[in-house]
């Protein structure tokens, strides 16, 4: 009997229809269209993410094998290579990019109560970072990067807390790290933790009356001297704590506020870090911890990159990149929306391998996590009886 909903429905279940039409709307996407509308596009596109396609070709092939469980699968329409590379390069980028910023408000609202391991601090934790996808300069000239070689770059704010990307800016491989800090909206109170190359002290001074804070690196060349010098406990790494005020030419004009200088040696690396921030309330230790979690927005693009289609596009024209990328993203952050409302303790990763395994099999996607959290916890216990020798 052909009863219940394909584990990839069970999944999409979790896209609100009525905010993503709002998204299609709002840039005409369905304008016109009599067949393969958006959200047709959408699904198999999300189809493909989950299930690890690699070309058109490969997506089109698979979907036209299962045909008969397209409809239950919420594409209404049989996707082909022309109407789907024509969505992909025609249809406006800026409605996906929309959805998933919808979506990533729903995963931090859910997550916005987790507690940071190491960590106790209420505020809101943002790491910013960049990572750079090369790409064919025959192929997509519109990218610029170098004389011979494009690439684009995905310029992420990464919510440390709830593990989702707060903030995305897709540019060409040319925009430097930096004039992200002119796009950002600055939130009131929050952590923004980068390394040295966001170093700009205008940049830096608009965080500071914005009252956020920042935590980043000093570069070795750094003029300034020093007011005052607290005392540290060399034990746990540290080496100084101090309140500097800047010197060179330009920078004393640039941020003419006191600035706090924490130097750090790490007990793991033997590494030695100088931090800079404009936060003198926190313990210094604390301070050295915050940038540590600086390392999870380059987990988040080692994840992506490992675990989603971003980088093998299925269209060579900017808005089919985009219109990928974002698909992509939006596809982690449902993910994310699914293991919460699980309750699992799967890890992301785990949870969209056995979606991309079973995309058709009509098992209760419950069921399929409680059965392999069941696996894993047998797996901790064997049963092989140790011998005494």
């Amino acid at each position: 009997m052909n009863v219940g909903k394909t584990v990839f429905s069970q999944l999409m279940d979790f896209v609100c229809h009525s905010e993503f039409q709002k998204c299609v709307h709002r840039y005409r996407g369905d304008y016109k269209v009599k067949d393969f509308s958006c959200l047709d596009q959408y699904f198999s596109m999300s189809f493909a993410q989950l299930t690890y396609r690699e070309s058109l070709r490969d997506l089109v092939d698979c979907l036209e094998a299962k045909s008969g469980c397209l409809y239950h699968m919420g594409i209404r329409t049989q996707p082909t290579r022309n109407n789907l590379a024509n969505a992909n390069a025609k249809r406006d980028w800026r409605i996906y990019h929309d959805f998933a910023t919808v979506l990533i408000a729903k995963a931090r609202a859910l997550y916005g109560m987790e507690k940071i391991p190491d960590l106790d601090l209420n505020e809101i934790i943002y790491a910013l970072d960049s990572s750079t996808i090369d790409l064919c300069l025959s192929l997509f000239p519109w990218a610029h990067f170098r004389r011979t070689k494009a690439a684009i770059k995905l310029h992420t704010l990464y919510d440390i807390r709830c593990q989702v990307p707060a903030f995305i800016h897709i540019s060409d491989g040319k925009l430097h790290d930096v004039n992200v800090l002119d796009i950002l909206i600055i939130e009131l109170g929050a952590f923004y933790i980068m390394d040295r190359g966001y170093a700009d002290f205008r940049r830096l001074f608009r965080i500071h009356q914005e009252r956020a804070f920042f935590v980043t690196r000093a570069k070795a060349n750094l003029v300034y001297r020093c007011i005052e010098s607290r005392p540290v406990d060399r034990a746990t790494g540290l080496r100084a704590d101090q309140t500097i005020r800047l010197c060179g030419a330009k920078t004393r004009t640039l941020y003419p506020e006191t600035l706090r200088r924490i130097s750090y040696r790490d007990p793991e690396t033997e590494l030695r870090l100088v931090f800079l921030t404009n936060n003198f309330t926190l313990p210094a230790t604390v301070i050295a911890a915050l940038y540590k979690k600086r390392w999870q927005v380059e987990l988040f693009f080692k994840w992506i990159k490992q675990n989603l289609r971003i980088r093998h596009f299925f269209g060579t024209s900017d808005n089919a990149v985009k219109t990928q990328i974002w698909i992509a993203v939006s596809v982690y952050v449902l993910v994310m929306i699914a293991r919460k409302a699980l309750r699992t303790e799967l890890s992301p990763a785990k949870l969209l391998q056995i979606v991309s395994v079973t995309p058709f099999d009509k098992t209760p996607l419950l069921q399929l996590v409680t059965t392999q959290r069941l696996e894993i916890s047998k797996s901790d216990c064997p049963n092989q009886l140790l011998l005494n020798l």
